[in-house]
């Protein structure tokens, strides 16, 4: 199915991608040959969920020097305090200023009833003329949703009187239940607003990614076949986006995250975009590699690169090996992680006992299989227990208790948190880079080692802790809250 950049809304990756929330079972059933019949679950109960305008808003306010505006009532734009001070960290480690604005319009009673375009337009200009962004991003809200509010009637007024681009960003809570459509949502802004058609080609390679902790790493890898990488959208400016369109290719870190725009480039642009496994662990940092260095037509360079770094790396790997060789795993992370992790878990030699999931696309866009979930599918030396959790904690502690497992990653350090009350070491994999290339698995290994060699503090706080979940919520089978067929 292809991206329709021609509307303002993005359709949800329920109805683009096969997006579900709900499942539990097996990688055969889930990833096989008849997962396009997978009817999605619904839970009879349900203890927590995302919104997808966080994903969305808070990608764009990386930018910076842009401004965002939230048309929802305050509550809706509390995230804007985190993104603040997040945006001030990142942009410190890298000697930079970042002037993004985030604010909401705070609708009200009133607002819901009459309608506020008026106020939203006035708000809009107040801020250009106070801060002089050099991009305006206009997110929707669920309350702006059900009142059928025209926000892109008050972007097209706007683009009239102020000269930057302006878009809307249509990220209402209920739209979809998988966070990751806000992600689709931030790139269909930029991609219809920002991109300008290319007038050259550069020597550039498209870096999507959440906060480019491997910047200077990367950037040093990519010196070896004479091209550089351009990040985004943290700490990326609006004039970078605007030259997305001229470069090598795109590649992200999460399949998850990239989908869209890389997609999206290379339909519209004829950008390629690398839709390998993603870079963590050494085969996923091989693969990788090769298909860049095919793509920019930097074979042998890559080949030397992945020669020198092997005999520097995989000895010291192999060794560590030893160690973990037999260790028992419970996954809980996105879908883009979540399969990705395992995959690399198991060239460790550890076990995955069982795999969960945010929730799973059943296609990227272009109609290709996700990637990770195909190689773990043929590459797998067992048939793993998976399922889609929809970040419910109640379903990791109960698989939790059930296997038993000698320790739990996940990407969300609350799911951590409760895995390590239950006594079950943790290691929360919340810095993108963690795995990333050789030096990267290398010390992964090294962190996996020292959080099951010492346990004392799992023990001790398991001990002191009272759980709100009892022996008799132990022995309820949590897949039995999914109601309906599974085909």
């Amino acid at each position: 199915m292809a991206i329709n950049l021609n509307t303002a809304v993005t359709s949800t990756r329920e109805s683009r991608l096969g997006a579900i929330t709900g499942y539990s079972g097996d990688l055969y059933e889930l990833c096989g040959s008849g997962c396009r019949n997978l009817s999605n679950k619904e839970r009879a109960f349900s203890q927590s969920s995302s919104c997808n305008a966080g994903c969305a808003l808070n990608q764009l306010a990386g930018i910076r020097d842009v401004a965002i505006i939230n048309h929802a009532p305050s509550g809706c734009t509390a995230m804007a305090a985190n993104k603040s001070v997040n945006n001030s960290q990142m942009a410190e480690k890298r000697g930079i200023i970042n002037n993004t604005v985030f604010v909401g319009t705070d609708m009200n009673e009133e607002d819901t009833v009459f309608g506020a375009t008026v106020s939203l337009k006035e708000i809009a200009k107040k801020i250009y003329d106070r801060y002089k962004p050099k991009a305006i991003f206009i997110g929707t809200s669920c309350a702006t949703g059900i009142i059928g509010e025209d926000v892109d009637s008050v972007v097209e007024e706007l683009k009239e009187e102020i000269p930057v681009p302006i878009a809307a960003v249509h990220c209402e809570g209920f739209r979809s239940r998988v966070w990751a459509s806000g992600f689709d949502a931030s790139d269909h802004a930029v991609l219809t607003s920002i991109v300008k058609p290319p007038a050259k080609k550069n020597n550039v390679i498209n870096f999507k990614n959440f906060y480019e902790s491997a910047r200077q790493e990367i950037t040093d890898i990519f010196s070896n076949f004479g091209v550089k990488p351009i990040f985004f959208y943290q700490n990326s400016t609006v004039e970078e986006l605007e030259h997305l369109s001229e470069s090598l290719a795109t590649v992200c870190i999460c399949g998850t995250l990239g989908t869209y725009l890389g997609n999206g480039l290379e339909q519209k642009y004829g950008v390629p975009y690398i839709k390998t496994i993603n870079p963590l662990g050494v085969t996923g940092f091989e693969t990788w590699l090769r298909q860049i260095g095919k793509t920019i037509g930097k074979e042998e360079e890559v080949e030397k690169y992945i020669d020198q770094e092997r005999q520097k790396y995989i000895p010291k790997i192999e060794e560590v090996k030893k160690q973990l060789k037999g260790l028992r795993a419970v996954l809980g992370m996105g879908p883009g992680y979540t399969f990705e992790v395992s995959r690399v878990l198991q060239e460790l030699g550890i076990e995955v006992v069982w795999a969960a999931a945010w929730h799973y696309d059943r296609k990227h866009d272009g109609d290709n299989n996700p990637p990770a979930a195909k190689y773990l599918l043929e590459n797998s030396p067992e048939n793993i227990k998976v399922s889609v959790t929809e970040q419910q904690n109640y379903e990791i502690l109960n698989i939790l208790n059930e296997y038993k497992p000698d320790i739990y990653f996940s990407r969300h350090p609350g799911t951590t948190v409760w895995a390590i009350k239950q006594g079950v070491p943790a290691l929360c994999v919340n810095d993108e880079y963690m795995i990333f290339g050789y030096r990267g698995t290398l010390n992964f290994a090294y962190s996996v080692l020292d959080t099951i060699k010492n346990r004392s503090f799992e023990k001790n706080l398991a001990s002191k802790v009272k759980l709100p979940y009892t022996d008799w919520w132990y022995k309820q089978n949590s897949a039995a809250f999914l109601k309906g067929k599974v085909k």
